[in-house]
């Protein structure tokens, strides 16, 4: 087990239910059972608070946990691209984060690769909050 994996999940101040939500998804990972549901309020176009709850292993655990603390105060634009680009980042010889998220490449690591999947259905999950809420 990655011990850098443990420590980042070890991080659950997002872990949590959030009751004034303006918007929510649940998605579920039909390989693995992983489960999460992602709960945010958003304000003038950004994430004001973001909580999940899910069961799932340790890698989406790790995902979420990051995905909730570098999301906060962040203009919901961004954020979704960021989404939208999460899966590149396993398949890409050259990986380009913004500055601000550069903490995600603790995450997309050439050795987690066989948990893509798990560490993905977090950004999925958010990408499919965001979209929702565009209707």
């Amino acid at each position: 087990m990655d011990l850098e994996i443990l420590n980042i999940a070890s991080y659950t101040n997002n872990l949590k239910n959030i009751g004034n939500y303006t918007h929510h998804y649940k998605l579920k990972n039909s390989l693995c059972g992983d489960e999460i549901k992602i709960k945010l309020l958003i304000e003038n176009n950004k994430i004001k608070d973001f909580g999940y709850q899910g069961n799932s292993c340790i890698y989406c655990q790790a995902s979420a946990s990051m995905l909730s603390k570098i999301s906060i105060n962040k203009n919901i634009e961004k954020i979704n691209d960021l989404c939208s680009r999460a899966s590149t980042f396993f398949t890409s010889k050259v990986i380009v984060i913004d500055n601000e998220f550069i903490s995600l490449k603790k995450l997309f690591k050439k050795k987690n690769c066989s948990r893509k999947e798990c560490i993905l259905l977090p950004f999925k999950t958010l990408k499919k909050t965001l979209d929702n809420s565009k209707k």
